[in-house]
């Protein structure tokens, strides 16, 4: 009985609230503009900032030969056995750098993950992935480490930016997951000290290929 005249009076403000409504605080606050500056510097500059600030490594590469290089001098120094990449066109243009050493490992055994992605957000140093992708998000996820290969024609600034190219570009229908990947996964919730790879990969790699040129 009292659990139910609690809920009556709950009911009863909500219906008072919207008879008289609170008029808006700041009415020329809402709007299409952004509420964030426009960038002062390239985006590939100001998603570089953002993403190492974020715990990610980086590296910029001149172009897909620099690119195979950079890559192959990673493996050499982590030494990395178990490498797994499901996308065909990047796993073609991997191979020839790490071999015989893709895919000759399941997921869930794998040292480290190489994904695609759909876009990059300079403003936040985020990856938008999406299940559009092979293997959706789960290399992202459930490796130890993931190293995302992207272009320089995938950056964009601000996360509106990002869902409206996801729009027009998956027209027919969007993907059923899209992610915002910020950085390692990391977590306070404990005696509020900062744990890394709780709920993800504990290292995230991007490779930024320059194809403006």
């Amino acid at each position: 009985m009292k659990d139910s005249s609690s809920k009556e009076n709950i009911l009863k403000k909500i219906r008072q609230a919207l008879s008289n409504p609170v008029p808006v605080p700041f009415p020329k606050s809402e709007g299409n503009s952004s509420v964030f500056q426009p960038p002062s510097d390239d985006l590939d500059i100001t998603f570089a900032s953002e993403f190492t600030r974020l715990q990610g490594k980086f590296a910029f590469c001149f172009d897909e030969k620099d690119f195979k290089a950079q890559l192959k001098q990673l493996f050499i120094e982590r030494q990395w056995k178990n490498i797994y990449c499901a996308e065909e066109l990047l796993r073609n243009i991997i191979t020839p750098v790490i071999s015989e050493k893709i895919n000759q490992t399941t997921l869930k055994d794998c040292d480290v993950a190489v994904t695609s992605c759909e876009y990059l957000i300079a403003r936040t140093g985020s990856i938008v992935l999406s299940s559009a992708l092979a293997e959706g998000r789960t290399a992202s996820v459930y490796a130890p480490i993931h190293i995302c290969v992207a272009y320089t024609n995938q950056l964009i600034y601000d996360i509106k930016d990002g869902l409206q190219q996801l729009k027009e570009k998956h027209a027919k229908g969007l993907p059923s997951l899209i992610t915002f990947a910020t950085g390692p996964s990391r977590t306070a919730d404990i005696e509020k000290t900062l744990v890394v790879g709780v709920h993800g990969p504990k290292e995230v790699y991007l490779f930024l290929i320059d194809n403006q040129a």
